[in-house]
């Protein structure tokens, strides 16, 4: 497979005021009652088919915690089969085969180990991990699912972009829980290669 056939998305649940989680960590805010009458129905059997589609997850030390926690009190593992690359230098739990640790430069990382065995790449937090990929651009979509409430503080989904970054708004779509689904494609600039090193 060559490189450009590789796609890297950043995925995030997000409050609308941009936070992923409270300072603590905690994400107890993400169940809302609010209803949308015009919105669409997440379809379960297309979610499952769409997953499929995702080949491996990124993701930071503080996100594979809170995915741990998660599976401590019975809610499962998010993340499948599917092979799970945490970057960290901490020492954490290796809690099954498919988690793999690594702590390195990220360009190499996602373009010479990634991109060469995966086609479909998805950083799933947190937000140091977001801003260094899409600061590195080594991002080709942004997916920002917004859930309809506003925690006032917490931990930001992008942390210290440094500069602007352009993306193009690619899709919309409200669901009846309230949430709304964006997906933006990055606009890379002339000159300027995704899979740069």
């Amino acid at each position: 497979m060559s490189d450009s056939d590789s796609h890297v998305t950043i995925h995030m649940v997000a409050s609308l005021d941009g936070f992923i989680a409270r300072k603590d960590g905690r994400v107890d805010w993400l169940e809302t009652s609010d209803e949308f009458v015009g919105g669409d129905t997440m379809d379960q059997g297309l979610v499952e088919t769409f997953l499929k589609t995702i080949e491996c997850y990124v993701m930071g030390s503080r996100t594979y915690e809170t995915a741990l926690r998660f599976e401590a009190q019975g809610f499962g593992w998010a993340y499948g089969d599917k092979p799970t690359f945490v970057l960290s230098s901490r020492e954490l739990p290796r809690i099954r085969d498919t988690v793999e640790f690594y702590s390195g430069d990220l360009t190499q990382f996602v373009n010479e180990r990634l991109r060469r065995s995966f086609r479909s790449i998805w950083f799933v937090g947190g937000g140091v991990v977001s801003s260094e990929c899409l600061r590195l651009g080594l991002a080709d979509e942004v997916r920002y699912s917004i859930v309809p409430i506003l925690i006032g503080d917490g931990i930001s989904f992008f942390e210290r972009l440094h500069k602007d970054i352009a993306l193009h708004l690619a899709e919309v779509k409200a669901y009846k829980s309230g949430m709304v689904a964006l997906r933006y494609e990055v606009r890379h600039h002339a000159g300027e290669s995704r899979n740069s090193t």
